[in-house]
């Protein structure tokens, strides 16, 4: 076919197509009628209004950023802490959430710090073991006033803005560190007369911690009693900064010399403590005859009572105590009532001029002494058979659980 014959073909074509299109537009065009039915078309409607519906809108964005939770610690010195970083940790990790962790080695200024950066980095909640529970009020106003939640885990942060408090019953801890002691004295078949007064030191914890003064609150509901009795002299009295063995260790040593010696029972607030001032009694004979009390049921604690030197420590499972506070934020996180009971800051502290609620929940504790230390410590595993019984001959041992 030539070029002039297949130009002449294409053209007629273009012709026709071009006369369709025409008819199409033309009056003869049919036109839908109208109708209150939307118009069902395969085409997308585009349109500048927004579409709504009750249906819940599915993409393929993810639905949003794991949610973080922070952990911020005193300090690992004291040995139950880091014991309870891990566990917290985990349990918060089983149940989805991103955790960031900080120990603030016992130093308020950097605890208030490393709250202030958890909370810039997006955490949703914080548990806290606070250093000081005045000093970090203003890091943890700042935090809840942000929209975090705050629990306080077993030290009080006294503020009426934390979400909550969980700790131990700890006015019963001093109940039974006293009543160790005094159980151990006999004292109320104390021959006052041939003896004089029993002569006991206290030795509370750091004045920064509040748990401090509420052991020494249970103490003294023990002790108060036998001193206006006069079966009871209080010889010293002395707060150890920090909780630190090494203090209590010279605290006692200063005390031993200053009344020469003569101490029948020792007071002490915790574990770490005891052990300290046990140092400064072994040196001069007096360890494992006179009576001292300490608190949570540590490997070493609790060794030292089956050496019979250390009289009495307090058992605070914190298997209990780490997943109630996850489980707590869980539920604050999602909304959900926690059942928690309100008290009071000046109930909490002592301290009238005090104003606020805080919810509470408060967990029991348990005397562990060298009749149960078997039963209570061993037989549950919350300390190692090896451990409570290492450097105790095989023949004085119980056999392994």
């Amino acid at each position: 076919m030539s070029q002039r014959v297949l130009r002449s073909v294409l053209l007629v074509l273009v012709l026709l197509v071009v006369g369709s299109a025409l008819v199409a537009c033309g009056g003869g065009a049919v036109t839908p009628a109208a109708t209150d039915k939307p118009v069902v078309t395969d085409e997308p409607v585009v349109t500048d209004e927004p579409v709504v519906t009750d249906e819940p809108v599915v993409t393929d964005e993810p639905a949003g950023e794991t949610i973080k939770v922070g952990l911020s610690f005193s300090d690992f010195a004291t040995e139950r802490w880091k014991n309870e970083e891990v566990l917290m940790r985990q349990l918060l990790e089983d149940k989805g959430y991103e955790v960031l962790s900080q120990e603030a080695n016992h130093d308020v200024k950097a605890q208030n710090d490393q709250i202030d950066t958890m909370v810039a980095e997006g955490v949703k909640a914080l548990i806290i073991v606070a250093e000081d529970g005045d000093a970090i009020v203003t890091a943890v106003d700042k935090a809840a006033d942000a929209g975090v939640l705050v629990i306080a885990y077993d030290r009080l942060i006294k503020t009426s803005k934390i979400a909550a408090y969980v700790s131990f019953n700890n006015v019963e801890v001093g109940r039974q560190q006293a009543l160790g002691v005094m159980t151990a004295l006999d004292i109320d078949n104390w021959d006052v007369d041939a003896k004089g007064p029993a002569r006991i030191v206290k030795l509370g914890g750091s004045p920064t911690d509040n748990n401090a003064i509420l052991f020494r609150q249970g103490q003294d509901l023990i002790v108060d009693p036998y001193v206006e009795e006069g079966k009871v002299e209080i010889v010293a009295d002395q707060w150890v900064d920090n909780w630190d063995a090494a203090n209590a260790l010279k605290l006692m040593e200063n005390i031993l010399t200053s009344i020469d010696n003569d101490v029948d029972g020792v007071v002490a607030s915790n574990d770490g403590t005891a052990l300290g001032a046990l140092q400064a009694m072994a040196a001069q004979g007096l360890a494992g005859t006179v009576p001292i009390s300490g608190q949570d049921a540590t490997a070493d604690g609790c060794n030292s009572i089956v050496k019979g030197e250390l009289t009495v420590s307090i058992l605070k499972d914190i298997r209990d105590l780490s997943p109630l506070a996850i489980d707590l934020v869980d539920q604050l996180l999602k909304g959900e009532d926690a059942g928690l009971e309100m008290y009071t800051l000046s109930e909490l502290t002592l301290n009238d001029e005090l104003t606020g609620e805080v919810p509470c929940m408060f967990l029991p504790v348990f005397q562990v002494n060298a009749d149960n230390v078997y039963d209570l410590v061993v037989k549950t595993e919350f300390q190692s058979y090896d451990d409570v019984y290492r450097d105790i001959p095989e023949a004085d041992r119980p056999a392994k659980p």
